[in-house]
């Protein structure tokens, strides 16, 4: 049994491990509440946008023969819309830089890593854009291609840094060095779940419900003021960075709400433990205190025989 002394500096431990895990928890807690407000706000623009670009492309506007010039290649409508034979996917899997979250990264990585085997099963290339270290950690022994990886980000994610982000695998759509683009992130769903999913940005596949209503409506021509082209230059660059924001913001707060709940366990473990090293400490003090007695009584005994 450990001496009285050892159990005392083991309980000492455990209370200094649990302020620890108290205070992130409410850290965490804090976070977490601004991070689904901005998640449950964002959600209604974002749909929106996606349908409306959807039914924008189900128009069939006339993009094959327009050619433009542009800085940057997201503005690279044309480029970024044109349909090619499937030789390489880009995958955006979003993790964090911090661990102590439960199976937040692991489960986010098991999905990229499914992903990855199952796109090389069919003879198809990838190239991985990893945000977080923990993901950039276990990825890179799967002998994939990283094209970017982006740690060390705020917090709480900016449409700055989706914007960054979004324009690095744009520049390699337009290369066609990749001609997919997929985001494997989370979907926030309560302060206790999350879902682990994988979202296909480029090119855009047209949802069942949209071509039914198109054949509702006898295909009803789709009017563009002042033309196709000058809404198209605005709304697929904002669709793939709001792609990409929504992404990081689903997973920001997917991750603040595993490590409240992963701290929280944690919390409750230290002060079963703390229970249980008290018996044990009362136990081994009753003991101690028990043979200190029948040795005085022994001594005793002696003497007087």
């Amino acid at each position: 049994m450990p001496s009285l002394r050892d159990i005392r500096r083991r309980i000492k431990s455990v209370q200094n491990t649990q302020k620890i895990t108290q205070a992130m928890k409410m850290v965490a807690a804090a976070k977490v509440k601004r991070a689904e407000a901005k998640v449950k706000s964002s959600r209604p623009f974002s749909g929106e946008l996606t349908k409306s670009f959807e039914r924008l492309l189900a128009s069939k506007p006339n993009i094959n023969n327009v050619i433009i010039k542009t800085e940057k290649a997201i503005d690279n409508y044309p480029a970024l819309l044109k349909q090619r034979d499937l030789k390489t996917v880009g995958i955006l899997v979003v993790t964090s830089d911090k661990g102590l979250a439960g199976a937040y990264n692991a489960n986010v990585v098991r999905k990229a890593v499914a992903r990855i085997r199952e796109l090389k099963r069919s003879n198809i290339n990838i190239k991985l854009f990893i945000v977080g270290s923990k993901g950039l950690a276990a990825l890179k022994k799967e002998n994939v291609d990283i094209a970017e990886h982006y740690v060390k980000m705020p917090a709480i994610p900016t449409s700055g840094g989706a914007s960054i982000i979004t324009e690095d695998i744009a520049e390699l759509y337009v290369r066609e060095e990749i001609d997919r683009i997929e985001i494997i992130t989370t979907h926030f769903k309560s302060m206790l779940s999350f879902d682990v999913q994988l979202w296909e940005v480029l090119p855009v596949a047209i949802e069942p419900e949209i071509k039914r209503e198109e054949e509702i409506t006898h295909h009803a021509e789709m009017l563009f003021e002042p033309n196709s082209e000058v809404i198209l230059q605005k709304i697929v660059p904002l669709y793939l960075s709001n792609r990409v924001y929504q992404a990081m913001i689903e997973a920001s707060a997917s991750e603040l709400a595993a490590r409240m709940s992963a701290m929280t366990a944690a919390t409750q473990n230290a002060n079963d433990m703390m229970q249980y090293l008290t018996v044990v400490y009362n136990k081994a003090r009753q003991a101690s205190i028990t043979q200190e007695i029948l040795e005085v009584i022994s001594g005793a005994k002696a003497q007087s025989g």
